[in-house]
């Protein structure tokens, strides 16, 4: 097996011609130089920005990187679910004042020497997960890993997916993408958890989230352009939502001027969720088992469905 790699343009399509396999961004003049193409590498777990028509409708087979970041996200989703459920996000803001001021004992600072008095009302304002509902959509391998995690809180449990129909040992019934409005109407935390496809695009919008339940949180690690960002907003404005936790944008970076900044009942992380020191590692080692893979003619690790998007 011959390996070359390369930066350079017209020495990329020269190779071309007689390469079997290729990672890295292809592109369609890159594509039309190939006769002999059978197998393509992704870098990224994501395509929206990679796919094109003349791949699509190519004979090669495409892998991509999914399966790298699902525990990594699958905290930070947790993380994000703990700190509305505990209100950390508004204590630590309330730490920088010298506030010890309990969320809902605003009207009970008199109170505090009364103990149990105060204590009943706290309960009130501070969620017990076992009694919480968390639902998911897109049951892949980020989506399953949510599940699991959320199952040791004790949560009950929804999703639904176009594909997945079980997650073994933790969900029996995974619902189809039909039934999503049930999941928003009995979920207290939403989880997108779904990949960017035409299908999912601009898939939440005033519709969905007048589906949800007031107090319920919203939480996207999946791809900004399945939320609407001029809907969430406003559904945030106007209480049909009660929180947010949002890692990506439809309009990233977002803008320093917009109102989701100044909204206490939002966490906005930089589409960090994936970040960990474990991904190179991860990343290198699927490729070289794709690599070792490809060579002995066995099946290939995360085959895409290239006209699904996933």
């Amino acid at each position: 097996m011959c390996v070359f790699n390369t930066d350079d343009v017209v020495e990329a399509h020269s190779l071309m011609t007689d390469t079997d396999a290729f990672f890295g961004k292809i592109t369609p003049l890159l594509l039309a130089s190939a006769t002999k193409l059978r197998w393509v590498q992704s870098p990224t777990a994501s395509l929206e920005h990679y796919l094109f028509p003349e791949l699509i409708e190519h004979s090669c087979q495409l892998t991509n990187m999914r399966g790298l970041f699902s525990d990594v996200i699958a905290d930070h989703v947790l993380g994000v679910v703990l700190s509305f459920a505990r209100h950390l996000h508004t204590y630590l803001r309330r730490q920088f004042n010298h506030n010890w001021v309990p969320v809902g004992g605003e009207s009970e600072r008199s109170t505090f020497s009364m103990g149990p008095a105060i204590t009943s009302m706290i309960d009130r304002s501070h969620q017990h997960l076992g009694d919480c509902t968390l639902g998911v959509v897109g049951a892949g391998e980020i989506g399953r890993e949510i599940l699991r995690r959320a199952a040791a809180f004790g949560m009950r449990l929804l999703a639904v997916d176009p594909v997945c129909q079980r997650v073994p040992g933790v969900l029996d019934d995974v619902w189809p993408t039909n039934r999503l409005s049930d999941l928003l109407s009995e979920s207290d935390y939403v989880v997108i958890a779904a990949p960017h496809t035409p299908e999912t695009f601009k898939l939440f919008r005033t519709t969905q989230f007048e589906q949800m339940k007031r107090s319920a949180v919203l939480i996207n690690i999946g791809r900004g352009a399945i939320v609407d960002l001029a809907d969430l907003t406003d559904a945030l404005r106007h209480g049909l939502i009660a929180g947010a936790g949002l890692d990506v944008f439809e309009i990233e970076p977002l803008p320093a001027e917009h109102p989701l900044w100044q909204m206490e009942n939002v966490i906005i992380t930089p589409h960090v969720a994936a970040a960990s020191p474990r991904i190179a590692e991860r990343h290198l080692a699927v490729l070289l088992e794709n690599v070792r893979r490809f060579a002995a003619d066995e099946p290939l690790l995360n085959l895409v469905d290239k006209r699904r998007w996933f």
